[in-house]
């Protein structure tokens, strides 16, 4: 079990953190050639309705109802019997997606201001976001059927395939982005890389669940059993997996009554957020979910036990420095990744402010991305929308009152402190059930975090003293000093997190091994 989840692990995060560092790439490029204004405000708005979409009937609320069930047909049933199930997943689900793609090309003006009335004082930004959400909404069919053969992979234990398609996309933007400037309004060429990349997407993961020899021609049927406990279980995931994904939503509606490219500085720093919550906390929550299933089909719950500790452990030993990581270097890291082109120091800095708000969710979403899989695996989704819930109200509230004296970074901080409601939410709530107690993580090698990370932080505010350096510096010169500085931090880091009494070879697995 050890090798078996930490080499998994491995994997997905190899891959994850080769697509953040294509995505990353990426957005040195869209800032280099379009800034921080309308176009982009417009871009960044309709692409992130299509990827909403994909959080809730993709990889978000659809992976956690259809893997437990998944993995119960692999396990009881004949291969038949999860030909079918397939099958009828699939071909419901397509029609669904169908649906709402074609819905939301017909009512795009609607959608625009659901997610950005404030647009509609721009008339040429309003007319912009509308015809770039028609070019990209039909890649909401292709992604969250890719999601669909994705999750299929994935509860068999093949992940590296999964991890690696997200890569497609990026290369297909910088694609788009190079060969803008042949375009009349340059910033449509990423429309139509995004719907290009989905078709592609989709090709690539249909191609090799058909090798695994699981599918046939797809069937609508509701009334399948299958069928209907996926729907039973997605209908309060979507809702109980998607409260990050509604507060980007509320965000970006308040976003868009704000100055423009508040839109802009928000996007760059969600996804320098993204780029450390997706290498690893997305990697932990796509391995533990079909292993957690596993374990509750078997009873295991003595391994149960030990995964959950594990995955929290692992939670607070990568999520703490990284977000304190980004905290510290908050305008260094902005100014070499994004500052040349059309895209200022003023920029860097209003990045930064809402960099720093959002960095405080990054423990958040790593505990989040352990606990959550424990319902999902007990196949109880109701619980986790509860919490979700009370996340999003306290989101909804804080925004309205942090967005008056902090502008965009109030709209981050609110988004943090609803990731932590909801975290410390689902971890009480499996103390109340008598799920798991944490009683693992009450212990003297977990104390060896506080000198590991007063180390970190004082390396972090050495580093900030070069404030100068890295905003005026060479980029030849300034890049590799940040890398070479961040790669010895990181081992510093744990060298004395081991020197202080945590065992590194804990952070391979669980300590007990599978039950036959």
């Amino acid at each position: 079990m050890k090798s078996s989840l930490f080499s998994s692990l491995f994997t997905v995060s190899g891959f994850t953190f080769l697509s953040r560092i294509m995505g990353l790439l990426r957005d040195i490029i869209f800032a280099s050639i379009f800034g921080a204004g309308a176009a982009m405000d417009a871009f960044s708005v309709a692409f992130r309705i299509p990827n909403l979409f994909r959080r809730f009937f993709g990889e978000g609320a659809f992976n956690q109802a259809f893997v437990p069930v998944f993995s119960e047909y692999r396990l009881e049933k004949t291969k038949e019997d999860l030909k079918l199930f397939l099958a009828e997943v699939s071909g419901t689900l397509g029609l669904i997606l169908l649906l709402i793609t074609v819905l939301g090309m017909l009512f795009s003006s609607q959608m625009v201001m659901l997610f950005a009335s404030g647009f509609a004082h721009d008339a040429t930004k309003f007319a912009l976001t509308q015809d770039l959400l028609r070019l990209m909404l039909p890649y909401l069919f292709f992604i969250c059927m890719t999601a669909m053969y994705s999750s299929v992979l994935n509860a068999l234990n093949q992940f590296a395939i999964p991890a690696a398609i997200p890569i497609v996309l990026n290369i297909f933007l910088i694609a788009g982005a190079w060969i803008s400037g042949y375009f009349t309004e340059p910033i449509l060429a990423l429309g139509y890389a995004v719907f290009l990349a989905g078709v592609v997407q989709l090709l690539v993961l249909f191609y090799t669940v058909k090798r695994q020899g699981l599918t046939m021609l797809p069937r609508i049927n509701f009334s399948s059993p299958g069928v209907k406990r996926v729907m039973f279980l997605m209908v309060p995931a979507i809702i109980g997996s998607s409260s990050s994904q509604i507060n980007i939503l509320i965000n970006t509606q308040l976003a868009s009554r704000l100055e423009t490219g508040s839109i802009t500085w928000l996007y760059y720093s969600d996804r320098l957020v993204e780029f450390a919550i997706g290498t690893f906390a997305v990697a932990l929550g796509t391995v533990v979910l079909p292993k957690l299933s596993e374990l509750y089909t078997k009873g295991d719950t003595e391994n149960l036990s030990k995964t959950i500790d594990w995955g929290i452990q692992l939670s607070l030993i990568l999520g703490i420095p990284a977000m304190l990581g980004l905290m510290f270097l908050a305008e260094p890291l902005l100014a070499i990744l994004f500052m040349r082109g059309e895209f200022y120091e003023t920029d860097v800095l209003m990045a930064a402010r809402s960099l720093v708000t959002y960095s405080l969710s990054i423990p958040a979403f790593f505990i989040i991305r352990i606990l959550a899989p424990v319902y999902f695996a007990r196949q109880n989704t109701k619980t986790p929308m509860y919490f979700s819930l009370v996340a999003i109200a306290v989101n909804i509230c804080l925004q309205f009152i942090l967005v008056r004296f902090y502008q965009h970074a109030g709209l981050a901080l609110s988004s943090s402190i609803a990731a932590w409601v909801n975290a410390l939410l689902l971890g009480v709530g499996l103390v109340m059930m008598n799920i798991h107690h944490f009683k693992a993580l009450i212990t003297r090698r977990m104390i060896a975090l506080i000198p590991a990370n007063i180390v970190l932080v004082l390396i972090l505010i050495w580093m900030q003293k070069f404030d100068t350096f890295w905003f005026e510096g060479p980029l030849a010169l300034k890049l590799p000093a940040m890398i070479v500085a961040i790669v010895a931090a990181i081992i510093l880091y744990f060298g004395v997190l081991h020197i202080s009494g945590f065992s590194l070879a804990r952070l391979k697995g669980p300590l007990v091994r599978m039950k036959d």
